[in-house]
């Protein structure tokens, strides 16, 4: 963002203007003190066009991108496929933590009962909780006394951040927010590994042999589990409790989907999604996000919507969920 003298552009006065990113600042070669010619794009957001040479004096500086999160210390990464820098410290970050512990405690991740976007928002804003790990060290007084937070509420919620302590390590690596991993690539990298000390210790080259990992979410992976404020983080995770049982890989001849690509769509009655894509993968599927000529199976649930449609369209065997349980059930 470029930060601007305010000026009188399309009939409003013009105080800021986009940059896009290092790339584009770079292409337009704009230093700190500059003349610019800006317009609004699409008569909506402030756009720097060029630079005034001609107007350029001796005092401008080179715009200088931090190498450290100036929130909270932690490395900041770019990439040399990406055009934008990040901070590394996704979990400890305050500029990103409402996000980070909303995600933590979704449905797809920890599926903490109870625990909305609103009370994340109002723990945080108490002071309560900075990281993950801070959930699961709230007591009853911390509690009662926000906003819809009777002493049965609080109760319920107490007991419910218990109940979630027990989790997979798929869920574990997911409800984490790394960059590009989500609950297949999470699965994956669990199967393959099996541990989380594993994951922690692979290089990018052991990361890359695993499926759905190229090579930039290999290096997000790295980053982030070499991140000190990230493994400190998940350290107290795990000093709070959170577990998961033990991954039994079945060997490749138990693997009825071994080769085959399947598809989960639409609302499930019996299971989450997520925990029918994990059950497939652990018979061997490889589990993707969009119906293509190359799909096996697709499972459909209730409001399937466009992945059905086409499924249909390239003759692919559609499971209903009864099929599926029955499936798993043979299978167990």
């Amino acid at each position: 963002m470029a930060r601007l003298e305010p000026v009188f552009v399309g009939g409003v006065t013009v105080s800021n203007a986009t940059l896009h990113n290092q790339d584009e600042i770079d292409r337009l070669g704009v230093k700190v003190g500059d003349y610019v010619i800006i317009r609004r794009a699409g008569d909506v957001i402030p756009q720097v066009v060029s630079v005034v040479q001609a107007k350029r004096d001796d005092n401008v500086k080179d715009i200088v991108f931090p190498t450290d999160c100036p929130v909270c210390g932690s490395n900041v990464e770019k990439l040399e496929d990406e055009a934008v820098a990040r901070c590394t410290g996704g979990l400890i970050c305050a500029a990103q933590r409402k996000q980070a512990l909303k995600h933590f405690a979704s449905r797809k991740a920890f599926d903490i009962d109870g625990l909305g976007d609103k009370l994340v928002d109002q723990l945080v804003d108490a002071d309560l909780v900075h990281s993950p790990a801070d959930f699961f060290n709230l007591k009853l007084g911390d509690v009662v006394g926000l906003e819809r937070m009777a002493e049965k509420s609080a109760a319920k919620l107490l007991l419910s951040l218990e109940a979630s302590k027990t989790t997979t390590l798929a869920k574990f690596l997911y409800a984490l927010g790394i960059r590009e991993v989500g609950e297949a690539t999470a699965a994956n990298l669990a199967l393959h590994f099996e541990t989380l000390e594993a994951i922690r210790n692979a290089s990018e080259d052991e990361l890359i042999e695993v499926q759905d990992v190229g090579g930039i979410v290999a290096a997000h992976l790295h980053n982030f589990f070499n991140e000190p404020h990230n493994t400190d983080v998940i350290d107290a995770l795990l000093e709070a409790g959170i577990n998961w049982p033990a991954i039994e890989k079945k060997p490749q001849s138990a693997l009825p989907l071994d080769g085959k690509t399947c598809v989960v769509t639409g609302t499930l009655s019996e299971m989450g999604r997520s925990d029918v894509k994990a059950k497939l993968q652990l018979l061997g599927a490889k589990v993707a996000g969009s119906v293509s000529k190359n799909t096996s199976f697709l499972v459909a649930g209730e409001k399937a919507g466009s992945k059905l449609t086409k499924a249909q369209e390239l003759d692919v065997e559609v499971w209903d969920e009864a099929k599926l349980l029955a499936f798993l059930a043979e299978h167990d």
